[in-house]
């Protein structure tokens, strides 16, 4: 079995196997059991000429020890066959051969060179593997349970059911996805957002299954357990992303029984020419295509490990390769370019109302209300002295009527106010959300509210358009009056509003007709036909929609816009990476190859082969390592 199929076992499961860590070290421990007798049967011939007969025996056993797994992952690629399955091929052929003809040293350090660059290659690999483990691990940690008698008790995560409320003191993983009940502290989220810098939560705040609790005691209601939750996701999401091929592989792969074929008669070739085993030995091991096979899976591993650590999760990495063709940008605007919560951005009081009076009244009554108005609204009545209201009643679509110190107040849309007889101006014109109050029989001002575009947003969009990403679209289904608004604030050249979700996804169709190859961005289940239609699709997934999430070929775990530069950019190099790899993995195979058949790598020509073999395979692991220190810090 070759590196990188082991790596695919070891992906399914996101980790190696007890079996497997069983198989990496019987044949690390053949390898050097082999290394010794070779060493053994080396001294003997010089040291020893009389001994010659012994020598070869302890080189033959050498060269049975490390046929025995060449031959068998041949065999195995025979069943199963995939383009890593095409060195086990032909180190297989190389062993029998080396065996037919008589050369026991060459058939013993063939498979035993090969072994331990396979090995090598191996846990470099599984480098992205420690890290799933790493994560998996915060999934797994233990969580402080408040029962319903106030004691608290510690149980396993899993345990955990939504509704219980925990509690996190300083230096704990939060167990769970959920929110604050009690408390005040600093978080380190590097694990979900990949943000490096504390953020802060109160009373209302959410907070996510991997955050380490920095300061003092929260007390938490739990929304989500498990697989559910933020870090859930992002553990199956690398999971999943590792197991799919980059295209390159797959063009690859549809090549892979001519590519033998065609080495099978060059060797032929060779030995006919030359009339010399050696270099027909060499010919094969040189062809062996590993360098190639790990150009672009290496690369693709390494630019998804460099995303996850910026808070970008990429379900495969032929939608990080994808990415680095996009030429236009389609963007959702509620909840995307703009915030997605309302804000008050006027209060209007009658004459003679008095401002605070006038708000604190309209943020009490919002108290009774979970109307996105109602919610802006209650943000500000931490500001006042809390009044209760009663006997609330909301009125869907108008707006919500109580008492408060025995006098009636209501809080809503003109129609509110009519149908309870109380006098109102027209409302002021305003291309956001209007509401008014009232008391008793008195009208007391309009609120008005809006949803505000992303304080990052006009810049990640100048950042996009220094990438190349000139042409760019908000597509809404809002009112076309905000619509326009967002957009000059924006600096966004068209517009299309009041669109339903099939409009959107044919809207992104023409686009791409058009000779486009858009990367839509959104956050809804109204973006989600969109999403899947673009050439690459992007969901804020710090508080997108499940639906979108699931249909986004990209992820944004932090609602920073600025990352989607930062996705461009990755891909960009990550192509250009796999590209380069390319170009050594299958130039210094052609370059082994020529001088293999041209017998100018000596008497030895098969080993020396099979150095060369590796060092080429190494060069392009250390050349996708160079990802690795991608690092873009946002201010």
């Amino acid at each position: 079995m070759t590196a990188t199929s082991t790596l695919d076992d070891a992906a399914g499961g996101g980790l190696l196997t007890h079996s497997e860590e069983r198989s990496l070290r019987w044949r690390l421990t053949v390898a050097l059991i082999a290394a010794g007798c070779l060493i053994l049967s080396t001294g003997l011939q010089y040291f020893a000429p009389s001994q010659s007969d012994v020598a070869e025996l302890v080189a033959g056993i050498a060269a049975v020890l490390v046929a025995i797994p060449a031959l068998n992952a041949a065999w195995w690629s025979l069943k199963y066959p995939d383009l890593h399955g095409i060195t086990d091929q032909l180190i297989g052929l190389a062993v029998i051969a080396a065996w037919a003809a008589g050369d026991l040293v060459t058939a013993a350090l063939l498979p035993l060179v090969m072994t331990i660059g396979h090995v090598l290659e191996e846990r470099s690999l599984l480098g992205s593997q420690e890290a799933i483990r790493a994560l998996s691990k915060l999934t797994q940690t233990r969580a402080r349970r408040r029962t319903q008698n106030g004691v608290v008790e510690e149980i396993d995560s899993h345990a955990l059911r939504v509704g219980d409320r925990i509690e996190a003191r300083a230096g704990d993983i939060i167990p769970a996805d959920g929110v604050v009940i009690a408390g005040a502290s600093s978080l380190d989220t590097a694990s979900i957002s990949g943000e490096s810098a504390p953020v802060e939560v109160s009373v209302g705040s959410e907070v996510h299954n991997g955050s380490i609790n920095h300061g003092g005691v929260l007390t938490i209601r739990v929304t989500r357990t498990g697989d559910a939750t933020a870090l859930g996701r992002v553990v199956a999401l690398l999971r999943e992303a590792e197991l799919a091929k980059p295209a390159v592989t797959r063009i690859l792969e549809s090549y892979a029984e001519r590519y033998l074929a065609l080495v099978l008669l060059i060797a032929a070739g060779t030995w006919f020419m030359t009339g010399s085993t050696t270099a027909m030995l060499a010919v094969l091991v040189a062809s062996c295509p590993c360098a190639l096979v790990l150009a672009a899976p290496a690369t693709s591993i390494a630019a998804i490990a460099v995303a996850s650590r910026h808070g970008i999760l990429v379900k495969g990495a032929a939608f990080l390769e994808s990415l680095a063709t996009v030429n236009s940008v389609i963007v959702d605007k509620t909840g995307t370019m703009t915030t997605g919560d309302l804000r008050l951005v006027e209060a209007a009081p009658q004459p003679g109302v008095k401002r605070d009076d006038f708000v604190r009244i309209a943020a009490q009554i919002a108290s009774a209300s979970g109307h996105p108005v109602s919610r802006a609204l209650a943000l500000l009545a931490p500001d006042f002295e809390h009044t209760k209201i009663t006997g609330a009643q909301e009125n869907r679509g108008f707006g919500v009527i109580g008492e408060i110190d025995g006098l009636r107040v209501a809080l809503g849309r003109s129609e509110l106010f009519r149908d309870i007889g109380v006098s109102a101006p027209p409302p002021p014109q305003h291309d956001g959300p209007v509401a008014g109050v009232s008391q008793g029989d008195v009208f007391l001002g309009w609120l008005l509210f809006a949803d505000e575009p992303r304080r990052e947003a006009a810049e990640a969009l100048v950042d996009l358009r220094g990438l190349g990403l000139s042409r760019q679209l908000l597509l809404t289904g809002d009112r076309w009056a905000v619509a326009r608004k967002i957009a000059q604030t924006l600096e966004i050249p068209e517009v299309r509003a009041e669109v339903l979700p099939a409009d959107k996804m044919k809207f992104v169709q023409d686009e791409i007709s058009a000779g486009y190859r858009p990367l839509v961005v959104g956050d809804g289940v109204n973006d989600a036909l969109a999403l899947k239609a673009g050439a690459v699709g992007i969901a804020m997934g710090a508080q997108g929609a499940q639906v979108a999430l699931a249909s986004a070929d990209l992820v944004l775990m932090t609602n920073d816009l600025r990352r989607l530069g930062t996705c461009i950019r990755l891909s960009r190099k990550c192509r250009s990476t796999i590209y380069a790899n390319i170009a050594i993995g299958l130039g210094w195979t052609i370059v082994i190859i020529i001088l293999a058949a041209t017998n100018m790598l000596g008497a030895n020509g098969a080993v020396v082969a099979a150095l060369l073999h590796n060092f080429s395979t190494f060069l392009v692991m250390a050349n996708a390592g160079r990802l690795l220190k991608l690092q873009e810090v946002l201010s």
